[in-house]
């Protein structure tokens, strides 16, 4: 999401230029600095307009993780073949064997954790994305009213 806002403003930034000198040049002193105004309210609104959709993006994104959470990568088998299945029980310093049931159960809590973590974090980024909305909407919605106030 940042990496998009940063591409976008060296491209505000040259449409304010080219706005800029075509008002200056095609208008009067006062005509320009008119114009300018202008320009710097459309940016302003195209800036928060943009912020504001890419949070209404993100909040979508992360809606859809909490409901539908990416399945666990490793099957099983998988887990199975890569487990040690011994290990060294430290009250009585032997090896102890972890059967087919032990397996699975520490395979299923580990699908269970690794669910529960992506669920926390499409939550931790729900919250920051409902800031991409809250703070430029006001301003939105500030400048678009005195634009409409203007042109009347």
């Amino acid at each position: 999401m940042i990496a998009s806002f940063i591409l976008l403003v060296p491209i505000v930034v040259i449409i304010f230029i080219i706005f800029g000198v075509i008002g200056v040049k095609g208008e009067s002193k006062e005509g320009g600095e008119e114009v300018i105004k202008k320009v710097y309210i459309y940016l302003v609104l195209f800036a928060t307009l943009m912020m504001t959709i890419g949070g209404s993006v993100t909040v979508f994104m992360s809606i859809a993780d909490i409901v539908s959470p990416t399945p666990y990568y490793q099957t099983f088998e998988d887990y199975r073949l890569n487990q040690d299945k011994s290990f060294i029980d430290k009250n009585e310093m032997e090896e102890v064997q972890l059967t087919e049931e032990e397996l699975k159960e520490r395979y299923t809590a580990k699908v269970n954790f690794e669910k529960e973590r992506d669920i926390s974090r499409a939550k931790n980024t729900l919250i920051k994305s409902f800031g991409w909305i809250v703070i430029p909407l006001p301003i939105f919605l500030y400048f678009q009213r005195s634009l409409a106030k203007k042109e009347e």
